[in-house]
């Protein structure tokens, strides 16, 4: 069986070592000294000024959402996990939905300044599959119309882009640390900000509003990590070069075993470096692809739809027609990638998908 993801593991005697010293200190959450190793660890990895573990993507976005006193609508886009829409109506705004690029797969900035009225409030931009959004003109959108801008940038750990990382644009960038993602800490996220005073205020949210022993200040929540998830992302940092350069290799396998095929992929977008965190291919229709997937399950190989369904197809979000989005989440399917995963499996997955378009035709 190849499943569509598989986490990776650091050796169990690197992660015992950490567990040793949490024993030791019986310390085993709210801000630890593994929990604060790491933030700095990551800061230093990923070159950013500022970046808070929390404990998970989503608590993430809800943070920025708080931290930036967002109201009223938030323009954002309907390709994207679903977490990404929940986080708006869970802290009671309403998401706007506009349609995306069909090359990039990113929310389309030709299309935003349409959907702003006097209440739009912000900007919450997906980072599809770790591929950069259109920063720049999305930037200038928010200026020209003083909103905020919120990136969700959960699959973009060591995607850059114009030479920095991803993370460091937008007003908040939220990424997620979860066992699925190429990095992780079993379950864990992180907020990045170039902003002093939203990384003070997210901090106190994240711990309840903490200010003091018996001080509140505004309303909070529980965004902390624990040291066991810490020791986790520390051990994991070490091989996140490795981790990288494994994915970039079967990616480009896969390239060179589908070329010919009737597939279409996701555009790289200009002036960025990708991660490879997926490997999505598009179909020509719905009907090939679904085939296409329940053909390969056969064979024990599990891919995913993945995004599907378009966010604005939701049954609780009032109906936003974006063909495009619709489109490519139909058609869409995630083969397996992974660190680990071999030659001869990647071979065989090809050979299967060969297989089901020559004898299909």
């Amino acid at each position: 069986m190849i499943n569509v993801t598989s986490p990776f593991l650091p050796p169990k005697e690197e992660y015992l070592a950490y567990v040793d010293e949490i024993w030791k200190r019986n310390w085993l959450t709210n801000n630890g000294p593994l929990v604060n190793e790491l933030e700095l660890q990551l800061k230093r990895y990923l070159q950013l000024d500022h970046l808070l573990f929390v404990n998970n993507g989503t608590i993430a976005l809800q943070l920025a959402i708080r931290a930036l006193d967002l109201k009223g609508e938030i323009i954002t886009t309907p390709f994207s996990f679903v977490a990404t829409t929940t986080a708006i109506l869970w802290e009671h705004c309403t998401p706007v939905f506009v349609d995306i690029d069909k090359d990039t797969f990113n929310i389309d900035p030709k299309l935003i300044e349409q959907a702003i009225t006097p209440n739009t409030s912000a900007i919450l931009a997906t980072h599809v599959f770790g591929n950069p959004c259109d920063i720049d003109a999305i930037d200038a959108i928010a200026k020209k119309h003083k909103l905020k801008v919120i990136y969700d940038a959960a699959h973009c750990f060591g995607t850059e882009y114009k030479g920095k990382s991803v993370l460091a644009y937008g007003d908040v960038s939220c990424i997620s640390f979860h066992a699925t993602k190429l990095y992780h800490s079993t379950e864990g996220g992180g907020v990045v900000t170039n902003s002093p005073d939203i990384l003070k205020k997210m901090a106190r949210m994240r711990n309840f509003g903490h200010a003091g022993p018996y001080n509140f200040e505004g309303i909070g929540i529980n965004g902390k990590n624990s040291e066991f998830h810490a020791a986790m992302g520390l051990c994991n940092l070490k091989y996140a070069d490795d981790i990288l350069e494994d994915r970039a290799q079967s990616h480009e396998l896969y390239n060179l075993r589908l070329a010919n095929l009737p597939l279409t992929q996701q555009k790289p977008t200009s002036h960025s470096t990708q991660n490879h965190a997926y490997y999505p291919i598009v179909f020509n229709s719905e009907e090939t692809c679904v085939a296409a997937a329940k053909e390969l399950e056969k064979q024990g190989v599990y891919t995913r739809r993945y995004f599907y369904p378009s966010l604005n197809k939701l049954e609780y979000i009032p109906d936003t027609h974006c063909k495009v989005s619709q489109s490519i989440s139909e058609r869409i399917l995630c083969l397996p990638i992974y660190h680990g995963i071999s030659e001869a499996e990647i071979d065989m997955i090809c050979r299967y998908l060969k297989r089901y378009f020559q004898y299909k035709s």
